[in-house]
């Protein structure tokens, strides 16, 4: 797993090991920034369920203003210090370890980009999408990745279902404001 492109290009991240742990392939994580590639320079962007912190750290290795890497799991948090360190994007990347629910809550911070990448099979994203609609500028673009057979909603607050992309058992599913839409 590497940073794919931008001023960290190449440099290698460290994930963990096991089967809890399901980092972003590099075939889906190409088709995705290739998907949001106008989207992303001078953009804030949520990194929610992070694990490695591999997206958030490939947006701002593309050009992104800064990036919040958000994961409740303590070990995913050490990676993602780690992989900060490592990139030398220290300075445009904030990591909280905290769960997303409460995160999301405090409502302290607006997004114009954000990536929803957790567990599947579990229904965190019926929940979480709206939350995270909630902290989104008008403009803003959320992108799901969950497993191809999970259904989402049409509508989270004001966004809308947009496109989907499917790679095999993964679906990448996006979410755009809806005055951004009609």
């Amino acid at each position: 797993m590497r940073i794919i492109t931008g001023c960290a290009r190449g440099k290698k991240l460290l994930t963990l090991e096991g089967d809890d742990v399901r980092p972003t392939t590099d075939r889906v994580k190409h088709a995705l920034f290739n998907i949001i590639q106008f989207q992303i320079e001078g953009r804030v962007v949520l990194d929610l369920f992070a694990g490695s912190g591999q997206l958030g750290l490939e947006a701002v290795s593309r050009g992104a203003r800064c990036a919040v890497l958000v994961d409740s799991a303590k070990n995913c948090i050490d990676v993602i210090l780690a992989n900060v360190h490592h990139t030398g994007l220290k300075s445009n990347v904030h990591v909280i370890h905290m769960d997303y629910e409460t995160y999301l809550m405090r409502k302290d911070r607006m997004f114009d980009l954000a990536f929803l990448d957790p567990p599947y099979h579990k229904n965190i994203l019926q929940k979480a999408l709206p939350l995270t609609a909630a902290v989104m500028n008008k403009g803003g673009i959320i992108v799901c990745e969950h497993a191809s057979e999970e259904i989402l909603p049409q509508r989270a607050g004001d966004f809308i279902q947009g496109r989907r992309y499917q790679y095999g058992k993964i679906m990448l599913t996006v979410y755009e404001h809806k005055d951004m839409v009609e």
